[in-house]
Formats: structure tokens, sequence, C-alpha cells
């Protein structure tokens, strides 16, 4: 059945994020490593997150009270207030970045407009994702919007079933495995993977777990109207 509904992932799909909190964490990282020298500050913060999602769910005011609270565990409660109030004002700066495009996003999502429905699923704090979609300038080319707590086969579900889309139909595009290609394929739809040079530990898979259909990895976005014209091309082959 020929693609009619394309769907686009925000975070490091089209525009940098992951970025920011790479850079941020370096930043945390030095701090305590003068409060506390023998920490392992990346697994700490790293298992504080974990625990913390099922309370906060994703975005940077998750990250800034994981930051927060690591800090604290970390240093057994003894870093000054001074510092607490750095790490909070890295939080701050974060939610305030600029929206910054990654390369060819804007003319990809102008020529797949043409020929199909294009939606924009993303994942992680309401308001911090609204607030990147309209300082993105992308917001015209959607069709539909939908930010969700996280990327499920349920949560996927539910979208194209309220919009009485059918799987066959569908095809996610996104850089993470974990959350714009594996539960989509597992719906019956499609994915498209264009990795991005830094990725999150929550968001890696193992190879041996990806399935062996239904899905497509790309260098680019400036790669998808090729691609999905060989998909469609080959939904009306005859054969």
């Amino acid at each position: 059945m020929p693609i009619k509904v394309l769907a686009f992932d925000g975070d490091d799909t089209l525009w940098h994020n992951e970025t920011h909190f790479h850079l941020t964490q370096q930043a945390l990282r030095d701090l305590l490593l003068k409060h506390a020298p023998d920490a392992d500050v990346d697994n700490r913060l790293f298992a504080t997150e974990m625990a913390n999602l099922s309370l906060y769910g994703y975005g940077i005011k998750s990250f800034t009270l994981s930051m927060l609270e690591t800090a604290i565990e970390v240093t057994e409660g003894k870093i000054p207030a001074s510092d607490l109030a750095v790490i909070l004002g890295w939080g701050k700066r974060m939610l305030q970045e600029p929206t910054e495009l990654l390369d060819g996003v804007t003319e990809a999502l102008r020529e797949v407009s043409r020929r199909y429905s294009v939606m924009l699923i993303t994942k992680g704090d309401l308001f911090d994702q609204e607030s990147k979609l309209a300082r993105s300038g992308l917001a015209e080319l959607f069709s539909g919007v939908e930010i969700l707590s996280d990327k499920t086969v349920d949560s996927y579900r539910r979208v194209i079933s309220r919009r009485g889309i059918e799987p066959e139909e569908f095809l996610m595009v996104g850089n993470s495995l974990r959350s714009d290609v594996l539960p989509v394929v597992r719906l019956g739809a499609r994915a498209v993977h264009i990795p991005y040079y830094l990725t999150w530990s929550h968001e890696h898979v193992e190879e041996s777990s990806l399935p062996a259909e239904g899905w497509y990895r790309l260098d680019r976005i400036g790669e998808i109207a090729g691609l999905l014209a060989s998909i469609d091309n080959g939904a009306r082959s005859p054969d």
C-alpha cells in the first residue's frame, strides 16, 4: 500500500538537541569532580535519570532535576547552594536555546509535503517541545502535531487510530531506533532511521534486536524524497 502520511521526530531529526545535553553534562562532570574527585558522574547521572523517568518523563526539566539530585548525592549533601544555583541556571539556559535546524530540513519537508500529509510526532515536555517548534519556523509545514510522553507501540497506535490512518499508509522518520523505528515496525508501519552523531544511552538498541524488514536507514534528511519515490514505485508494481 502506498504511503500517505509521513511523521517526523523533532529532536535530533529536525533540530539539534542532544548536543546541548552533552555539553551541559560535561560541565556538570567538571563541577562535581571538584567536590568528589573519584565520582563516576556520568553513570550516577544516568542511573538517576532512569529512576526518575516515571516521575518526570523526558526533557530538559527532568534532566535539570536529575542533575540537581545527582549533585546532592555525589557530594553527600555538601555541595554549596551557589553551585546548585549554577546547575539550575544551566537548565534555564537550555530551555531558552534557539532552535537550530539540521542541514536540509526545511527543503526536505517542503518537498515531501507536496505529495504527503506531514506530521510531527515527538516526545518530551509539552511546553518545551511546543516552544522549540514555534522557534523552528516549521510549524506551518505540519498537518498535525503530536507530543507524546513516550513513544511506544500503544502510543503510536492511539495516534494513527485517532487520525484514521492505517499502519500500512504510515511512515515514521527519526534518529532513534528505540523510539522512532522499533515500535513503528512492530505496529505494522514503516520507519526511516537517520542517525544523529550523538545518541543518549537510553536510546541505544542492540543491532541484533532490529527487525529484518520494515525500516530503512539514510545518512541525511535530504535523501528522504528519493527513498519515498522508490517505496511508492514498488508499491505500485504489479508484482
